[in-house]
């Protein structure tokens, strides 16, 4: 294949991207699912050698291009949510009852049941540990279809500061994907240190204090720092040069996104909470600006480029070779972790004394089972395998690589069918109600 049809195969991806969305909204077909299945037609066709893709080889490049969509998509997620969070504010803490549920609860049980699925398949501790890691989180990047559409922006109206999200299922799936991708890291790095540091009793004090604290913590900080300090500068600062919103450059965002990854990183914290922190932090500012709207569309534009790189990369890779390492066992542990794992931890989240219906974040019997359901897994767990491979080299590397491309590729298949008839139902129901 010449370099011509190659620019010829992306330059049509790149027309699929912008109108796939548009053209699928009324249909059980998301976009993910055609632009992986597009990069896995692609991958049959005599490629050139450069294009045979194999995550081991490439695993620096996979990290750095899913660490950016990543970023981009917590970016995007932190400017959609309109329901505020004041650390002051017990209320609001209330309001945002099923995020903490799937976080405090859900992801760590998912953690645990793949893990021992994982060591009951024959995987060593570590690997097993580092699976369930890495397939943990939802997804900010792939998730998009049963996400909040974006921030509610409108000068006009009165009370901006009590605007809410109507639907508590979105809410609920798009502040979880914000905040666990993460609260995943701490458990690979839990997963590394066993690989390399040997019994848990030799670093689980210093784990618990610095990688599942501390950096925490740093990383909310920065990102409420930096965030403060340039919603500060873009809607009150006192020279109008300055005062972004008012000239209405959208690429305050990006600045943002990039600016908050470094320091938190440079100071040891959590980059991705401190990117997503730093977007609520702005977002929470003028909360009735225009502004909002126009950086949300620039982030939300760029992230749907870069999904649409990986999907068609990953795909690719599927039907070059990166699925011939998949055995029963991996293909056990996607099935188990979309139609199971996933959907019984998040129902147990959010079953037990669960918050009432009429209130902000209660959740009905059947908007229970759709949260729990829609756990979708994606980007965010190729970054954390090629980060951890990164560290120390797992014998069982290539199994895992199959394992979680067999298992996005389930995700984005069985979730991009059901998400728009099921969200579809829910919203009836809701508006009947009312």
């Amino acid at each position: 294949m010449s370099a011509s049809a190659v620019y010829l195969i992306f330059g049509l991806a790149l027309l699929l991207a912008a109108v796939l969305p548009t053209v699928l909204a009324r249909y059980a077909v998301s976009a993910p699912m055609v632009l992986l299945a597009l990069g896995a037609v692609i991958g049959l066709l005599p490629l050139p050698k450069g294009l045979v893709l194999d995550p081991v080889d490439i695993r620096a490049q996979v990290e750095h291009v899913a660490e950016l969509t990543v970023l981009v998509a917590l970016m995007g997620v932190g400017l959609a949510l309109d329901r505020p969070l004041s650390l002051r504010d017990r209320t609001t803490w209330r309001r945002w009852s099923p995020t903490w549920r799937l976080l405090v609860v859900a992801m760590p049980v998912t953690i645990a049941a793949v893990a021992l699925l994982g060591w009951g398949l024959g995987l060593a501790p570590a690997a097993a540990l580092l699976l369930g890691a890495a397939l943990s989180p939802t997804d900010p990047v792939l998730a998009g279809d049963v996400q909040v559409g974006g921030p509610h922006v409108d000068a006009d109206a009165e009370g901006l500061e009590e605007v809410d999200e109507a639907d508590e299922v979105r809410f609920a799936l798009t502040s979880e994907a914000g905040l666990n991708d993460g609260l995943a890291f701490p458990f690979v790095h839990a997963a590394v240190f066993l690989a390399t540091l040997g019994p848990v009793s030799a670093w689980i004090g210093g784990w618990v204090a610095w990688d599942l604290v501390g950096k925490l913590a740093i990383g909310v900080g920065v990102g409420f720092g930096v965030g403060w300090l340039l919603a500060k500068v873009a809607f009150r600062s006192p020279r109008r040069s300055l005062r972004l919103a008012e000239q209405g450059e959208p690429l305050l965002a990006i600045a943002a996104l990039v600016m908050t990854y470094g320091l938190s990183e440079v100071v040891g914290g959590y980059g991705f909470v401190a990117v997503f922190t730093c977007g609520m932090t702005i977002r929470a500012a003028e909360r009735g600006h225009e502004y909002h709207a126009a950086m949300h569309e620039v982030v939300s534009r760029l992230e749907r480029l870069l999904t649409l790189v990986v999907l068609m990369l990953l795909g690719m890779g599927m039907t070059n070779g990166m699925l011939s390492a998949l055995d029963w066992r991996g293909a056990l542990v996607a099935v188990a972790i979309v139609l199971v794992v996933r959907p019984v931890a998040g129902w147990l989240a959010l079953s037990v004394r669960p918050r009432p219906v009429e209130e902000p974040g209660g959740l009905e019997p059947a908007e229970r089972r759709a949260a729990a359901f829609f756990g979708v897994r994606g980007i965010g767990t190729l970054y954390y395998l090629a980060w951890a491979a990164g560290q120390h080299a797992f014998p069982e590397e290539r199994w895992l690589w199959a394992t979680v491309a067999a298992t996005i590729a389930l995700s984005v298949l069985v979730h991009g069918v059901l998400a728009t008839p099921v969200l579809q139902r829910l919203e009836a129901r809701r508006e009947a109600r009312a």
